[in-house]
């Protein structure tokens, strides 16, 4: 019985490729001259001038044709234009394999199908699945961009590009490199993988990610993966001094919304920096259009953002940074605020207030005053031509604090205020014994040097 089986499997096997060789159409060849020989025992015609060759809805033009009667294919040489419906495609050379309906070329290929064109140095394309493989210095133009790759899958019913090794894509207001990309034209959305970079051609940032998700209808960018924003600045200095300065942020999730609320958003583990300024948190916005950055405290149980500009420390629920002129003109830390200042000379000695709300107030990029709101205490180290002179320890409701070069001056405290002063005889060697409550000195301020190192 067994045997039976067998052979009708292959009786079955054998009539099925003998009707799908009758349903594959054989391909027509005509021309000014046709010569026909046999070569290695097998039946080829060429064919001379004005080469028409069809088959089914395709139709391909050349100056010269080899055809391969018993294989059903052709090598086309010169001036070699294929045609399907509003699909066109030419190159000098190359091939077209009638019973798989593919036509190749490794001699320079241009397809144009009325909604992209894309060219390259050698391409294949399958007419039954309109799809296209195209291989080295590959490029797909269109009307709202244009992309670069070392090799591009290009899926016609799809209006989907699928790109490897080398990517880059260029619209009005960005560019996009990445290791891969697979690009939707309909939606104009794309997702990219491994060595990520975002270039805004409108405000001069950069962001480096391995994975991004872009959605450009909607004007919304995702990246993943190490990702970091980096923004470009140059300011002058009052003496007329062109200064570089760099903002970084790093975190987990970066989000770009570039609607009419324009804005940045950083998630989880998030590090910023600028200058003298430096933050670590959970939870940033960067309001671009109202230079505006803002950070939280995401939940009860979380940690507070800290915030660093020179020696100073701030810590509070939320914080928001205001910039005027690319320098930061006012900081509000809002509930739970602290700051503290570690002397330079005398690291142990810290200035420490705490209070409701902080605001600082900046005047030429340096504080100019700092306002406490709300049930404030604070300790500050008092110095005599730069010797420590003990501390005082003061409260009050609210206080205003007046620097000069960085320098306390002045002092104001309202609501019930009360002070009292520790001799350095009894300060000296108990600093630890003069902490605020809230006091928590934060060693993990970001580096330049470590940030610059997420991105390859």
């Amino acid at each position: 019985m067994s045997v039976i089986y067998k052979v009708i499997f292959i009786s079955l096997l054998f009539t099925n490729l003998l009707a799908a060789q009758e349903r594959t159409e054989t391909i027509k060849v005509v021309g000014d001259k046709l010569i026909g020989k046999v070569v290695n025992g097998e039946s080829v015609r060429e064919v001379q001038g004005n080469v028409v060759l069809t088959q089914g809805n395709v139709t391909i033009t050349c100056d010269y044709a080899i055809q391969y009667l018993l294989r059903n294919d052709a090598q086309l040489i010169g001036n070699v234009i294929a045609k399907q419906d509003s699909l066109v495609i030419t190159t000098d050379e190359g091939f077209y394999y009638g019973n798989k309906r593919v036509t190749k070329s490794t001699a320079g290929i241009i397809l144009d199908d009325q909604k992209v064109i894309l060219t390259a140095d050698s391409g294949e394309y399958y007419f039954d699945e309109d799809r296209a493989i195209f291989e080295s210095n590959v490029t797909l133009f269109d009307t709202s961009m244009t992309m670069f790759a070392s090799k591009l899958i290009y899926l016609r019913k799809d209006d989907r590009a699928i790109a490897t090794g080398n990517v880059k894509i260029i619209d009005e207001t960005s560019v996009i490199t990445a290791d891969s990309l697979d690009h939707y034209r309909n939606t104009k959305t794309s997702f990219a993988e491994g060595h990520v970079k975002i270039v805004s051609i409108e405000n001069n940032t950069s962001i480096f990610g391995n994975h991004l998700e872009d959605y450009s209808q909607t004007k919304y960018t995702l990246i993943s993966g190490n990702p970091v924003l980096m923004q470009l600045d140059s300011t002058f200095t009052d003496e007329n001094k062109l200064v570089v300065d760099t903002l970084l942020i790093s975190a987990r999730l970066l989000e770009s919304f570039r609607d009419t609320s324009n804005l940045f958003k950083a998630t989880d583990s998030v590090r910023i920096l600028r200058g003298n300024f430096a933050s670590v948190n959970d939870y940033t916005i960067y309001f671009r259009d109202e230079d505006k950055i803002v950070t939280y405290k995401i939940s009860e149980d979380a940690g507070q953002p800290v915030l660093w500009y020179e020696n100073s420390q701030l810590t509070g629920d939320s914080i928001n940074i205001f910039i005027e002129e690319k320098k930061i003109k006012e900081l509000d830390v809002m509930n739970n605020a602290f700051m503290l200042s570690q002397n330079k000379n005398y690291p142990e000695r810290f200035d420490q207030t705490s209070a409701r709300d902080i605001k600082i107030i900046f005047k030429k990029n340096k504080i100019y005053k700092a306002e406490f709101l709300g049930t404030v205490h604070s300790i500050y180290y008092l110095y005599e031509d730069e010797e420590p002179n003990g501390l005082t320890k003061s409260s009050a409701q609210d206080m205003t604090i007046i620097f000069e070069d960085n320098e306390v001056v002045q002092v104001r405290m309202y609501g019930s205020p009360a002070s009292d002063y520790y001799p350095e005889k009894q300060v000296i060697g108990n600093e630890r014994s003069f902490l605020l409550p809230k006091f928590r000195f934060y060693k993990n301020r970001p580096v330049k040097s470590e940030l610059l190192k997420l991105i390859w």
